[in-house]
């Protein structure tokens, strides 16, 4: 397995328009994490991008599961850019 970033942007107002979704978002973020695929996720301050690490066979995996997260289907993800990583600690 190997490790992935991603590096992504929220819409503007995320805050209030992400509330309809977030129950499902976090619910499918929840699950990830007990799989081991998800490492961990969060929002920088102020919700202008997210960062992640996933664990995945390849990128088209990890893009493939962020594109069914509910963020992206209803455009409170602007942009997702995934990255393989190598863990240097």
């Amino acid at each position: 397995m190997a490790r992935f970033v991603l590096w992504g942007t929220y819409c503007e107002g995320a805050l209030q328009k992400r509330e309809p979704f977030r129950d499902e978002h976090l619910a499918g973020l929840r699950a990830l994490k007990e799989q081991g695929t998800l490492i961990t996720l969060g929002p920088t301050e102020g919700s202008t991008h997210v960062f992640a690490i996933f664990e995945s066979d390849s990128k088209n995996s990890v893009c493939a599961l962020l594109e069914q997260d509910v963020y992206w289907r209803e455009g409170i993800w602007t942009q997702l850019d995934v990255y393989p990583w190598i863990q240097a600690f």
